[in-house]
Formats: structure tokens, C-alpha cells, sequence
């Protein structure tokens, strides 16, 4: 995020003295991607940041994963994961549960019904899309206002929670990379301001608010638990930890540079037509190390005369894809059993497309009223416990009308 923002009381000078009303040093943290070599930020603390009294181990959520094989595409039901009001004791952070992942990504689901734990992905950045509800997110840079449609993006190391009044479910469609997530590099000019053909821009991104009332109402907190997830030997390569702290961490009075949370809502997306159709890099959110994030919205479609409106027939060479189907109808799986709330993953090495009837039936169609989120990985996904929970096990027979034995 090549995006400067100043908020708060920062010093006229970085690595100079910015002392309180009272005379005391408040302490400057860097946080930084890439040893000093990429964006940063600047935190003034009132209490040291390093402290810590104590220390343990948290088990995290399921993160076993096992390959797609037999090769097959699969149709995952999410809505189905947390039913009746299972949902009311549920967190975002250790209530997360995880669908598909490989060494580069994971996508997991929550529905949510109460606050998280303070929490710190040590690992990489997360955007998470908020399929419905609403929440407030704390951060140590201050508050973002997360609604249906939003996409919050957190970067790595990045201390936070979500905060939920429970009284509707908060549907959380999370993606955390093993890696930094930005906007595309074909989007971004030599010194990262997004273009003039890029189909968003500044403007349409929200920075944190101040974090004044987070400093006042946990002042004197002490012993306050942070949760962490990081690199270890467990599945999939991480470990979780719990650090108490003897300040809470949200005690920054001001801020400054290029590294932050941020929100984008969906509804804030141009999307790119043309007069036949368009290929899935048009659709390009954000990208990460070995994968891309897609999102589909309502839009007109292809316009010439001859047009065939719904994707044709292709092979994932090269990647996997993942769509979530969030809102509308999507014209290309009609009559494949698929609804708001499904995945379908679409493996490498599978020709993938409409569903029979589906290319006949979009013909003269001048606007598709759907909206999905996607994810492309460039090494196979694995299934997690969710996704084998969710999965309907007759999708790979959509095309044919059913298995043949």
C-alpha cells in the first residue's frame, strides 16, 4: 500500500524524541515488509511494545489437509458449516474453520456471533470478505467499519480483533497468504499509484479511523492475551502462541507511512467489459505470492451481436480456482445444485464450463446480476476438515447428469 496516511501525534522528525504531555518518551515501533526494503509504518506507544509476562501454546483450529484425489471437481456447501445457532459462541479468529489450502494460501469460513481474542497473524496478510453482517475491527492503527461486501485487508503481524454485537450472524469468507497481498502490479504505476485503467482506486479504499477512543477505553488494562499464529512444525507449517502483555497494545497515539489495514468494499469495483467475453484477469482484486483474488459483480455483458455471454470451456493449466458464490445468479451453473454460500473448485489439470444448457440459455443476455469472489492458486489445493464436511460429493457428475456405474 504505496498510500501515505499521517494520523494522530507524530513527530515533525522520525527516530526523534516525541515525549507525552507529562514529559515521558512515548516508544516508536517500525513495522515494516521485506527487512527495511519495502513499506512501513511508524507507531508511537505509550508503553513498550516488546513487553511480555508470560507466555503458551494455542492449539489452533484443524489445519490438516488432504490432496483431491481421486482429481475431481467439488462443490462445498458452506452455509452448512455452522448450524442452528451454533454460531452465537463463535469468534473469527479461533472460530475459523478451514476449507481448502496449500503451502501459499488457506481459505477458511466463520460464522460469527461474539468478539475475537486480540490476534496476530505472524505468517502473512488476510483479506477477509465479509459475506454478511457487520463488525467493527480494532487494530492497532485504529478502526475499520466492516459491512456486507467488504474486504479487510490486515497486514501481516498487524494486532486486531473483531468486534460483534451478536445479534446477526457475521458470515467471514477469510483468504491468509503466506505472503503480502496488494492491489496488481499491472494496476500500480513504478512508484505504486494505482492507474487510470485500474478499476479501483485511492479513493475508494478505507484507512483506519483514529484510534483515540481504543487508547482511552483500555488504558489501564493489564495482562492482556494476545493470540498468534505463526511459523511451526505443525499442519500446515504453523503454530499458534498466546503472549500476555502487561499493556494493552492498543495504546498508540499516532501513526504515519504506507503500512496499514484497510477496507474496499466490492460495490466499489468497475468492472472491465468488452464486446466479447472477457477472460478472469479483468476481474483481478488483489494478488499474493502464487495466487490472485478475483471478484465478479453485476455488470453489462459481452455486446456483440454474436456474443456468447457465459465463460466458455477451459483448462486451469497452471492454477486451481476457487469461486465463492456470494450474491445474484450465476448464469454459467444453473442447474448444477449451486447457491449462495457454495464453493466450487476447479482443479488443474480438468477442463472446466457452463453447465449443459447454460450457453444457450445466456445468448442475448445483456447483464448478468452476480456477485462471486474468486481465488486462483498456482500450486494444488489441498482439502481442509471443512471442506471434506461441505463437500456434496456429486458436482464432478453435473456436466453428464449424474454418475455412471
Amino acid at each position: 500500500m504505496a498510500h501515505y496516511q499521517r494520523v494522530g501525534d507524530v513527530p515533525p522528525k522520525r527516530h526523534t524524541q516525541h515525549r507525552d504531555p507529562d514529559g515521558s518518551l512515548y516508544y516508536e515501533e517500525l513495522m515494516g515488509e521485506e527487512g527495511f526494503s519495502s513499506d512501513s509504518s511508524l507507531l508511537y506507544h505509550c508503553n513498550v511494545p516488546s513487553a511480555m509476562v508470560d507466555a503458551r501454546t494455542w492449539d489452533l483450529p484443524d489445519q490438516s489437509t488432504e490432496t483431491n484425489a481421486p482429481l475431481m471437481p467439488r462443490h462445498l456447501s458452506l452455509h452448512g458449516l455452522f448450524p442452528g445457532d451454533g454460531w452465537k459462541g463463535v469468534d473469527a479468529v479461533t472460530g475459523r474453520r478451514l476449507v481448502l489450502g496449500n503451502a501459499d494460501v488457506r481459505i477458511s469460513y466463520a460464522v460469527v456471533g461474539t468478539t475475537s481474542p486480540l490476534y496476530r497473524n505472524a505468517v502473512g496478510d488476510e483479506v477477509v470478505f465479509v459475506e454478511s453482517g457487520t463488525a467493527t475491527v480494532e487494530t492497532v492503527f485504529g478502526l475499520l467499519e466492516a459491512g456486507p461486501g467488504d474486504y479487510i485487508v490486515i497486514p501481516r503481524a498487524t494486532t486486531h480483533r473483531w468486534v460483534t454485537s451478536g445479534e446477526e450472524p457475521l458470515r467471514l469468507y477469510a483468504i491468509e497468504a503466506n505472503s503480502h497481498i496488494t492491489p496488481p502490479k499491472r494496476y500500480l504505476s513504478r512508484f505504486g499509484q494505482l492507474l487510470e485503467h485500474a478499476p479501483y482506486c485511492e479513493r475508494d479504499l478505507r484507512p483506519p479511523a483514529s484510534m483515540f477512543e481504543l487508547v482511552e477505553t483500555h488504558g489501564g488494562d493489564t495482562d492482556v492475551e494476545v493470540y498468534i499464529k505463526h511459523r511451526g512444525v505443525g499442519p500446515g507449517g504453523l503454530a499458534g502462541s498466546v503472549h500476555v502483555v502487561p499493556n494493552h497494545p492498543f495504546d498508540v497515539v499516532g501513526w504515519d507511512g504506507c503500512l496499514y489495514p484497510y477496507a474496499f468494499n466490492v460495490d466499489d469495483f468497475e468492472p472491465i467489459t468488452g464486446r466479447v467475453h472477457q477472460p478472469p484477469p479483468v476481474h483481478q482484486v488483489f494478488e499474493g505470492h502464487n495466487f490472485v483474488v478475483c471478484n465478479f459483480v453485476p455488470r453489462k455483458v459481452d455486446y456483440h451481436p454474436l456474443a456468447v455471454p457465459v465463460p466458455y470451456y477451459h483448462s486451469n493449466v497452471d492454477s486451481d480456482e476457487v469461486m465463492f458464490y456470494v450474491a445474484g445468479d450465476y448464469e454459467a451453473r444453473k442447474g448444477s445444485g449451486i447457491g449462495i454460500g457454495s464453493i466450487t473448485l476447479h482443479p488443474g489439470g480438468h477442463a472446466h464450463g457452463p453447465q449443459p444448457g447454460a450457453i444457450e440459455a445466456s445468448l442475448g443476455a445483456e447483464r448478468f446480476d452476480e456477485l462471486a469472489v474468486m481465488v486462483d492458486t498456482f500450486r494444488p489445493l489441498e482439502i481442509g476438515e471443512a471442506g471434506r464436511a461441505s463437500d456434496d460429493g456429486e458436482y464432478a457428475w453435473s456436466w453428464t447428469g449424474g454418475r455412471r456405474s
